[in-house]
């Protein structure tokens, strides 16, 4: 069963984090099949960046996101373009 959750990167006492789709047995930062978003909470204020779209189609297949993705996509909602 496929996941999406976040995967550490970054220095020590400074995480950014992925929004990786990864097997749910799969270890942390092992490798996932798709990378759909990145999450910088150190910065101020905190940059979130997802690619809803993709996100859509891999929940619409069967992955789970975790409590903390769900977490930033209710913060994050799909932003209707501007029409002129």
């Amino acid at each position: 069963m496929l996941a999406i959750r976040l995967a550490r990167f970054g220095a020590k006492k400074k995480p950014t984090y992925r929004v990786v789709i990864i097997d749910k047995e799969r270890a942390r930062n092992s490798r996932s099949v798709e990378v759909v978003g990145h999450y910088n909470p150190i910065a101020k204020p905190a940059e979130v960046h997802l690619n809803h779209e993709r996100i859509e189609y891999w929940i619409k297949n069967g992955a789970q996101p975790s409590v903390t993705v769900i977490r930033l996509l209710k913060a994050n909602p799909v932003q209707a373009p501007a029409v002129v």
